[in-house]
């Protein structure tokens, strides 16, 4: 199917962006309202330490700023993803872009100020003004960064240069969204199909072996020729994380990244070490795959195809909405009723379009959060949607239940509601599916979920990791040796029993987590916390459910490794990653025996 402009949609499958502002003629004058920011905080200079009251009013103000901006930056980047191509939204993001870093340069001074605050003086300030008791954990946090605050001079020098800091994101968000279009892939009968980034996928999940080996040969034939503008944007990325972490006197660009969460390095390194253990169980996942697809060798545009014969699971979107419904049931009618509200108020985006960003994603604001999807009606697609809406009321609870200062929780915590919500949606429907082939196939499915969110995600965070180390020795990140990294990690995760094609090595090109610092362990960590979450509240029920919305109304008014403890999962230790891929293991001998007694297999 033709993929359509952003004019021929239906209306009702957009979001409501008129929420935030009514008009771009609205937006601009918030805007221009916004510009009086910049001088409103520097007359706070020199000034903080002076008085409680003096404090308190500072902090406020930077409340109000941060609603000003959750409004202003929500609608033009929101607009400026409906159709990548168009140069206003990119001119009205820049415009937004250049204010914040002027308000973030003139409050240079803030950390330093706060910092020079004695300890006595502080708690008599809140002794004298209750009223700042509420900001007590945001100043801890700043005050815990010490070791790590420069001089005024030199703060205000990094925060100029923060504008910069996204050069590497945006060359790579032109390249990937905007400029790069592919070759129809071909079937096996000659028929061409349209190749997307929203359409790759579905065409890899096919049982048309030609189809997937033209589209997973067409993709990456695009990125060859652009291999080496991918690698200098990636290159950018690392240089810029370690020029800020070595500028803040950190021993690395991971170890700056994960104290702005307040997670231990630790829980990084255990969870490659975890997953590096439990090689075996993918390895003879790969093997199981191979033998099941009846194939002499195992490519890996065979990762992605079902294994069970002809299994109908086309969701179309009404359906997979009430399928959201049922499995998110046991939550309670609470948490069933604000998923109503994004359903009928227009939170989602539901439709691909030509220039709409790729992939899909969860936005936050106060006034409601907005959902992006390319929908193509797959089962798939519908893990995809109550993925998104996990993160939706994630922020809808956070909003509503804390204040400005709190309600944005941390990136550690922000893929465990999004994930246990799709693992609430596997163990509805492995429940309520007899069919055995259909089984067979979710249970595949649900193999594939660890695949790709515990192991292939773990890939990507030593990926990561092996750039940053490169980067800090000063050692060069070029397209080849990007593709000799990738390569040499693929062949370790996968095994011996799948062909390392030559395309896969150029994988990392495409992958826009790259630039989110740090960001894609998070999945795997967030998914092996959402299995243990998902099952205590099946066991568990009410009490488990408390615990739960407990977590989601938390935002960062505690560290999250504590959050996560209040909710029953202990993230300082590798146990949960451990135990989650013992589910998969065990899934995988499931699947060997259904297949055995019942031929649901090809």
């Amino acid at each position: 199917m033709p993929i359509p402009e952003r004019k021929d949609l239906k209306p009702e499958e957009t979001w409501a962006l008129e929420d935030l502002f009514p008009s771009d003629e609205a937006w601009t004058a918030a805007l221009e309202a916004a510009k009086a920011y910049p001088e409103k905080i520097t007359a706070y200079a020199g000034r903080l330490g002076s008085s409680p009251e003096t404090l308190l009013e500072y902090l406020r103000l930077g409340d109000e700023i941060s609603l000003a901006f959750d409004a202003l930056i929500n609608y033009v980047f929101r607009r400026g993803d409906e159709d990548t191509r168009v140069a206003k939204y990119q001119n009205m993001t820049a415009q937004a872009m250049h204010l914040i870093t002027q308000i973030t340069t003139a409050g240079a001074f803030e950390t330093n100020e706060i910092l020079a605050i004695p300890d006595e003086t502080l708690e008599q300030f809140y002794a004298q003004q209750p009223a700042l008791a509420l900001y007590r954990r945001h100043l801890d946090t700043i005050r815990r960064k010490k070791d790590h605050v420069l001089s005024p001079a030199e703060e205000r020098l990094l925060a100029q240069a923060g504008q910069l800091s996204d050069v590497s994101e945006n060359v790579f968000s032109m390249l990937n969204d905007a400029d790069l279009t592919f070759p129809d892939a071909v079937d096996s009968k000659g028929e061409p199909h349209a190749l997307t980034h929203g359409t790759y996928i579905p065409l890899m999940q096919g049982h048309d072996r030609a189809l997937r080996k033209s589209a997973f040969e067409n993709l990456y034939g695009v990125y060859r020729q652009f291999r080496n503008v991918s690698a200098a944007a990636l290159s950018g990325q690392f240089k810029t994380l370690w020029f800020f972490a070595n500028a803040r006197k950190y021993p690395s660009s991971l170890a700056a990244a994960l104290d702005g969460t307040e997670v231990p390095e630790s829980v990084y390194h255990n969870l490659i070490d975890a997953v590096h253990q439990n090689f075996p169980a993918m390895h003879r996942y790969v093997k199981l795959r191979k033998k099941l697809l009846g194939v002499e060798e195992l490519h890996f545009y065979d990762l992605y195809a079902p294994m069970v014969k002809d299994v109908d699971f086309t969701v179309e979107f009404d359906q997979a909405k009430e399928l959201t419904r049922k499995a998110l049931a046991p939550l309670g009618e609470e948490y069933l009723s604000i998923l109503e509200q994004g359903y009928q108020n227009r939170w989602i985006d539901v439709r691909e379009n030509v220039g709409k960003r790729s992939g899909a994603y969860s936005a936050g604001p106060k006034v409601h959060p907005f959902v992006l999807l390319n929908y193509h009606d797959t089962l798939n697609d519908a893990f995809t949607l109550i993925h998104e809406m996990g993160h939706s009321l994630h922020s809808y609870y956070s909003n509503q239940t804390q204040p400005t200062v709190y309600s944005d929780y941390v990136i550690f915590v922000a893929e465990v509601a999004s994930t246990c919500n799709e693992a609430l949606l596997m163990e509805y429907l492995l429940k309520v599916t007899t069919d055995k082939a259909k089984r067979a196939y979710l249970i595949n499915y649900f193999l594939e979920q660890f695949r790709t969110t515990l192991y292939r995600q773990t890939m990507f965070a030593e990926f990561e990791l092996k750039l940053s180390q490169l980067v800090q020795r000063g050692e060069g990140v070029t397209a080849d040796v990007c593709c000799d990294i990738y390569r040499r990690l693929n062949e370790d995760y996968f095994g011996p029993d799948i062909v390392v094609d030559e395309e896969i090595a150029l994988e990392w090109a495409r992958i826009p987590h790259f630039y989110y610092n740090f960001y894609v362990y998070q999945y795997a960590t967030g998914y092996a916390a959402a299995i243990a979450l998902s099952r205590r509240i099946l066991r568990e029920g009410a009490g488990a459910v408390e615990d739960y919305l407990g977590f989601l109304k938390g935002g960062c008014s505690k560290p999250p490794i504590d959050l996560l403890k209040g909710a029953g999962v202990d993230m300082s230790t590798a146990q949960p990653v451990n135990d989650a891929l013992q589910v998969f293991d065990r899934l995988i001998t499931e699947l060997e025996t259904l297949c055995q007694q019942t031929n649901p297999c090809q």
